[in-house]
């Protein structure tokens, strides 16, 4: 995304630099200020890459352990020497086992804020331990969470807030909807 006090040799530079180290295309929006017309260059870019062939590969088999499937997004991506599962992460895993559910991918659930699963661990930290305190079965949208420990999930929210059915029998003085 380009800005408008952003200089045209920074982004050339950017673009020239993403090209040297292996982007298939690097290109400069403006979408923000110019809709779709600041977007097309971005848009070729899209297309011509989706259209070339790719070496793409999983990083794991579906076929492994979760555990396994969950080591090795730790260690080959994230940088840690090991993996802790905490009671709850083993159970978790047991029961999605026994469900036939052990073929799901992984998603991870950890701080953005670093490749750990700590805020504090800045830049490319490697030989921590990634600890798992659950693993959560999202059936429905075909995959196991593997959540960090320290990690809050937000939840998924009803279309209409429940709030919204609350309020006080204007007669009685009585709260209603709580239930």
């Amino acid at each position: 995304n380009a800005f408008i006090d952003d200089p045209v040799a920074e982004l050339e530079w950017v673009r020239e630099r993403s090209r040297e180290v292996g982007a298939v295309d690097a290109a400069v929006s403006t979408h923000w200020a110019d809709g779709g017309k600041g977007a097309e260059e971005l848009a070729e870019a899209v297309v011509s890459a989706a259209a070339k062939s790719s070496t793409f590969r999983h990083l794991y088999d579906a076929a492994w352990p979760i555990k396994k499937k969950i080591q090795t997004i730790a260690m080959q991506m994230y940088g840690a020497s090991s993996v802790s599962f905490d009671a709850q992460a083993e159970r978790d895993i047991e029961v999605a086992q026994q469900l036939g559910l052990d073929q799901l991918p992984i998603c991870m659930a950890k701080t953005p804020l670093s490749l750990s699963h700590d805020p504090a661990l800045k830049g490319r930290p490697f030989g921590f331990t990634l600890p798992i305190k659950e693993v959560r079965i999202l059936a429905g949208a075909g995959f196991l969470t593997a959540v960090c420990a320290g990690i809050q999930l937000m939840p998924g929210l009803p279309k209409k807030p429940a709030g919204e059915r609350i309020g006080i029998d204007p007669g009685t003085g009585e709260i209603m909807g709580l239930s």
